[in-house]
């Protein structure tokens, strides 16, 4: 914990890493075992420990398939930020993650087929109830990222699919996949590899 003068007060400061995740990469959730493409699964890590050189271009040592891919990346964004909180003790470091709710109306969908543009916001619109928009998921994220309310380390905050007025959010009970010490572990020590750290 660091002490900084802010507007002449001196207050403590405790660095926060907020990390964003999905529901679509944690099992324990409905969205997470659907099967289209795949449920997001890291398998035996052999992409990490082959540098993700061509052909291979997912975590699980298979060709790339996009969908996947997006669920893969958030499930490690999530391991990451369960690591980050067994490395550094809360007073030194905050580790979170969050999911805001969905943000069906982005570019992230431009290379779909038009169709699943249309339909895919009105299904969580008026299907699931996960919509958000872009202004209030950044809301969030900044809510996460700076309030003291939030400030738990190892949380994974989430608003699912509460998105009526009053609803509230909430720390969600995470999968095996991320939470297991192993896999979480060696995804850290590949990745430091991979980025040339060790």
């Amino acid at each position: 914990m660091k002490k900084i003068i802010l507007n002449g007060e001196i207050s403590k400061f405790i660095p926060r890493i907020t990390i964003l995740g999905t529901v679509t990469a944690n099992y324990l959730e409905f969205g997470g075992k659907i099967p289209i493409p795949a449920p997001a699964n890291l398998g035996d890590l052999s992409g990490f420990e082959n540098g993700f050189l061509a052909p291979i271009s997912m975590a699980n040592g298979k060709k790339f398939r996009p969908g996947k891919a997006y669920k893969d990346s958030k499930l490690c964004n999530m391991i990451t930020s369960q690591e980050l909180s067994k490395r550094f003790t809360p007073d030194k470091l905050i580790s979170n993650s969050l999911y805001p709710g969905c943000v069906a109306k982005t570019k992230l969908f431009r290379n779909t087929p038009w169709i699943f543009r249309v339909l895919f916001p009105l299904f969580q619109k008026f299907i699931t109830g996960g919509y958000v928009s872009e202004r209030l998921a950044g809301r969030r994220v900044a809510l996460v990222a700076t309030n003291e309310e939030y400030a738990g380390t190892g949380v994974h905050w989430s608003w699912g699919n509460r998105q009526k007025p009053g609803k509230r959010v909430f720390s969600q009970k995470l999968s095996q996949r991320i939470i297991d010490p192993y896999t979480s572990s060696r995804v850290w020590e590949l990745t430091k590899k991979l980025v040339g750290l060790i």
